[in-house]
C-alpha cells in the first residue's frame, strides 16, 4: 500500500471512529463559506485560511489583541535591518507524525515567495504578501533566517499569514494532494472535507501545544471541530438559536436583539481591519475639482448610518487607517453639513448640482443606496449601480488605466493593521488598490520612506503627516470599519473573537 492509500485509508477509519452521534465535546462552527482549497500557499481568502490555520500553524501567531508572539518559532531576533532569525521549537510534529525541521520552514517559505515555487510553473498568490523577503536560509539545526532586500518593519507582523508545510509530504502528493489533503502542525487534523457541506476535524493528541504567550498551552480542549458551511445568514442565526451549531460568523446586524433575547445565546463583537469608504474618480470631469470633492464629504452623516445601517456596530474613520491601526491619528473631520456642499457646488461651477453613478457590489448595495440619498438630498444626485465582483476590480483597480466611472463604493482590508497593507496600495501613484487614480508625488515618496523606517516612532510620524495629506486631499470618502460579528452558545467558553476575522479553536470548550 502507497502512502497516500494509507492515508486515505487512516482518515476513514477515523471519520468512522467520530461521525456517528454528536458527541459532547463537539464544537460546531456554523460558516459562511467554504475553503477554496487545504493548500496553505494557495489562496487569498480569509474564510479559507481561518479554517486553514486550525490545522496548521505558523512561524508566529497573534493573540486575541492583535499582538503577534512565537509558534513554531520559540524566539524572533532582528541580526540587521534586513535580516531575521527565528529559533524553532524542537518536538514539533505534522500529522503524519513525522518531525517538523528547519527544511520544511525554507521549503514553505521558498514555496510562497520565490517566481515558480510552487513547481509546474505556479506562483504562489500569497507571494505579494511577502513583500521584499529575498531569502530563507538554515543558519543553524534550529534556525532560519529570512533575509530582505530592503528594510521591512512589517515582517512579524506578516507572518502570522502563512503557514508552515511539511517537504517531504507536498514533494510526494503535489500541489493536487496538499489542495484536499492536510499534514499540518497545528491543534486539530483533518478527518473529511465534505465539499460545499462540511469540513470536519478532530483533536491531534501529539500537537506541541501552540504559542507559550496564548494560555492555556497543550491539546485542543474538545474532540472534534466541524465548520459546516452556512452561507445564508437567517439559516446561520435560525442554526445558533436552534442549538445546532456553537458559533456562526457575520451575524447580521438586524439579529443582534435576537440573538441576545435568546436565553441559550449571546453576541461577541470585535473591531475588523476592513475599511470601507468611496473612491472619487480624480481623473473624471467632476471628482478632480477639491471642491466637489469636500462637498460628497459633507453630504455624508456617517454616524446616522453606523447608528440606523449598521445596529451601531461599525467604528467611524476620518482616513484610511483603522482607529486600531499602527500610525493612526485622530483626523479634522468634515461634518455633515449639506447645505455647505450645495454652497461648494456652487463655487465649483454647479449652482443646480451634478447627477453621478455609485458602482457597488450587490452585498452593499442597501448602504450604498443610504449613502446615495444622502448625497443626493447635498445636491449630488446619485444612482446606485450594482456591479459584479471582478468586473468593478477590473473596471477600477487596473494599474495604470484611466477611470471610467464617477464613484465606487468599496473596501479594503487590512489583516495587519499596519499602513503599509493599505495606506499604500490605496493611495499610492497608479498602485494596485488606487481605484480613486489619485497620485501625489509629495504623498509617495513619504509612503515609500515609511515603508523602510526601522524607528517606530519616525515611522508612526511619517504616517500622521501621511494622513493629514489625504484627509485634506480627500480623494475618498472614508467611512468606517465594521466590526466583526459574532453568534455563540452560551455553552461555549475559552474563545474570543480577533479583529483578524481568524476563529482560533484551539482553546475553546463547550459544556
Amino acid at each position: 500500500m502507497n502512502r497516500l492509500s494509507k492515508f486515505l485509508t487512516a482518515s476513514a477509519v477515523a471519520l468512522c471512529a467520530t461521525v456517528p452521534g454528536a458527541q459532547a465535546a463537539d464544537l460546531t462552527v456554523g460558516f459562511t463559506l467554504d475553503a477554496d482549497t487545504l493548500d496553505p500557499a494557495n489562496h487569498r481568502k480569509r474564510e479559507t485560511e481561518t479554517i486553514i490555520r486550525n490545522l496548521y500553524d505558523g512561524l508566529v501567531t497573534r493573540d486575541s489583541n492583535m499582538v503577534v508572539v512565537p509558534e513554531i518559532a520559540e524566539s524572533i531576533t532582528q541580526v540587521s535591518p534586513t535580516e531575521y532569525d527565528f529559533k524553532l521549537r524542537q518536538g514539533v510534529k505534522f500529522h503524519d507524525g513525522s518531525e517538523m525541521t528547519a527544511e520544511d520552514v525554507k521549503f514553505t517559505f521558498d514555496r510562497i515567495t520565490q517566481d515558480g515555487g510552487m513547481g509546474d510553473g505556479v506562483t504562489s498568490p500569497r507571494q505579494g504578501l511577502m513583500g521584499p523577503v529575498a531569502s530563507v536560509d538554515i543558519v543553524a539545526d534550529d534556525t532560519v533566517r529570512i533575509s530582505l532586500s530592503e528594510p521591512w518593519p512589517i515582517l512579524p507582523a506578516m507572518l502570522p499569514n502563512q503557514q508552515i508545510v511539511s517537504k517531504a509530504w507536498v514533494e510526494e502528493f503535489g500541489n493536487d494532494g496538499v489542495a484536499t489533503m492536510e499534514n499540518g502542525t497545528g491543534p486539530f487534523k483533518l478527518v473529511e472535507w465534505r465539499k460545499g457541506d462540511a469540513i470536519i476535524m478532530e483533536r491531534f493528541d501529539d500537537y506541541y501545544g501552540g504559542a507559550t504567550d496564548i494560555e492555556p498551552v497543550g491539546t485542543a480542549c474538545v474532540d472534534r471541530v466541524i465548520f459546516k458551511v452556512i452561507p445564508e445568514s437567517a439559516s446561520r442565526v435560525a442554526a445558533l438559536l436552534a442549538g445546532d451549531v456553537d458559533i456562526i460568523n457575520e451575524l447580521p446586524p438586524f439579529s443582534v436583539g435576537q440573538v441576545e433575547n435568546n436565553e441559550n445565546t449571546d453576541v461577541l463583537t470585535v473591531n475588523g481591519t476592513r475599511s470601507f469608504f468611496i473612491a472619487m474618480n480624480t481623473q473624471g470631469e467632476l471628482f478632480d475639482d477639491p471642491k466637489v470633492r469636500e462637498a460628497a464629504a459633507h453630504a455624508i452623516d456617517k454616524d446616522l448610518i453606523i447608528d440606523r445601517i449598521l445596529g451601531g456596530n461599525a467604528a467611524r474613520i476620518d482616513g484610511i487607517l483603522s482607529p486600531d491601526a499602527f500610525g493612526a491619528s485622530e483626523l479634522p473631520r468634515y461634518d455633515y453639513d449639506p447645505e455647505r456642499s450645495r454652497e461648494l457646488l456652487a463655487e465649483a461651477g454647479y449652482p443646480d448640482g451634478i447627477e453621478v453613478t455609485m458602482d457597488v457590489e450587490g452585498a452593499f448595495k442597501d448602504t450604498a443606496e443610504a449613502v446615495a440619498s444622502l448625497l443626493t438630498k447635498a445636491g449630488i444626485e446619485t444612482r446606485v449601480v450594482v456591479g459584479e465582483g471582478a468586473q468593478l476590480v477590473d473596471k477600477w483597480r487596473t494599474k495604470g488605466e484611466p477611470k471610467s466611472g464617477d464613484l465606487y463604493f468599496t473596501s479594503w482590508g487590512n489583516g495587519s493593521l499596519d499602513p503599509f497593507d493599505i495606506f499604500t496600495p490605496t493611495h499610492r501613484t497608479n498602485d494596485r488598490g488606487n481605484s480613486a487614480g489619485y497620485s501625489n508625488p509629495e504623498l509617495d515618496a513619504l509612503l515609500d520612506a515609511a515603508a523602510v523606517e526601522i524607528d517606530q516612532e519616525k515611522r508612526a510620524a511619517m504616517y500622521h503627516d501621511a494622513e493629514m495629506m489625504i484627509n485634506a486631499d480627500i480623494p475618498y470618502l472614508y467611512l468606517w470599519v465594521p466590526q466583526d460579528i459574532y453568534g455563540v452558545s452560551k455553552r461555549l467558553t475559552g474563545w474570543t473573537p480577533s479583529a483578524d476575522s481568524r476563529i482560533n479553536l484551539h482553546d475553546a470548550c463547550v459544556e
